[in-house]
């Protein structure tokens, strides 16, 4: 019994600390360190220098890993469904039958010379109305972390802010069209691609907001 209860206590332990975990859409790096640039020889005395070309011809927007990007966080979404459905159905069916059976007995002759009559009505009627607007908006400074053969960038970034014990987590991966980036170095979040945006709190008043460990637990594993 010891070894089992040994054994049973971290698979236990493990399960309730998984339940408390809150789940995340955001699975790519967050963040990169530049990558060295490669040495370039200056040429002192003339007005172009190869090390300063990118900065005369190039918008100064983000091109390599490690460069920065501000996204603009403009997420609107709104569906709705509904259905009506109604259906009725009705029958009837009547038979009569006259005259006299001499040959017959008195029960079976009242059975085929009465009438019979019987009628019947289905109806079911059917009504569902579904409705989601959300609405998320903010700004968030990213970092290239890698550059696509294509030139696309993959981009991710977090910030959290600690306000009295209160703490605020927005995360943010993605690709991004080099070409979409405005003046100023900033792109919506709409031109994101796979972009995947979450906003997490910790403190005392997310912990109110979420099921105790303990009722998760049992949520999880009775079967009804």
């Amino acid at each position: 019994m010891g070894d089992a209860m040994k054994r049973l206590v971290p698979a236990v332990l493990s399960l309730l600390l998984g339940a408390c975990v809150a789940p995340t859409v955001v699975t790519q790096p967050t963040t990169a360190k530049p990558q060295p640039l490669p040495a370039m020889q200056s040429n002192n005395g003339a007005i172009f220098q190869s090390g300063s070309a990118r900065y005369l011809f190039e918008e100064p927007v983000a091109r390599n890993v490690g460069d920065t990007l501000v996204i603009v966080i403009e997420e609107k979404l709104s569906a709705s469904n509904k259905s009506n459905t109604g259906t009725s159905r009705t029958s009837d069916v009547s038979m009569s039958g006259s005259g006299s059976m001499p040959y017959l007995s008195g029960a079976l002759e009242k059975l085929l010379t009465g009438s019979i009559s019987a009628s019947g009505s289905n109806t079911s009627a059917g009504k569902g109305e579904t409705s989601n607007s959300n609405t998320f908006t903010g700004t968030l400074a990213v970092t290239v972390v890698d550059v696509l053969p294509n030139g696309n960038l993959m981009i991710g970034g977090e910030k959290r802010v600690n306000v009295n014990g209160e703490i605020n987590n927005l995360r943010m991966t993605g690709v991004v069209n080099p070409r979409e980036i405005k003046a100023g170095n900033t792109i919506s979040s709409t031109k994101v691609a796979d972009a995947r945006i979450e906003q997490v709190g910790e403190g005392v008043i997310a912990d109110s907001l979420s099921m105790a460990w303990l009722a998760r637990f049992f949520l999880s594993v009775l079967p009804l």
